[in-house]
C-alpha cells in the first residue's frame, strides 16, 4: 500500500537531514534535484512515519 507524503519546506535540506537523523530518523531517499533547483528528500521517523523535506533554491 502506498500513501501520500507530506513535505515541509526547509531553508537547507542537507542541514535539516542531519538534524532529523541525529534525532532518530532514518533517511529513506537522500536529497535529489527534481527540476528547477528544487531539492526533495524523505525520512522515516522513529514511529515509522514517512516525512518529506523540500528546498527551493
Amino acid at each position: 500500500m502506498t500513501s501520500s507524503v507530506a513535505y515541509g519546506h526547509v531553508p537547507d535540506v542537507e542541514t535539516k537531514l542531519a538534524a532529523v537523523t541525529a534525532a532518530g530518523a532514518t533517511v529513506r531517499e537522500p536529497a535529489r534535484d527534481v527540476g528547477g533547483g528544487r531539492l526533495v528528500a524523505t525520512v522515516t521517523d522513529p514511529d515509522g512515519n514517512v516525512l518529506g523535506l523540500l528546498q527551493d533554491r
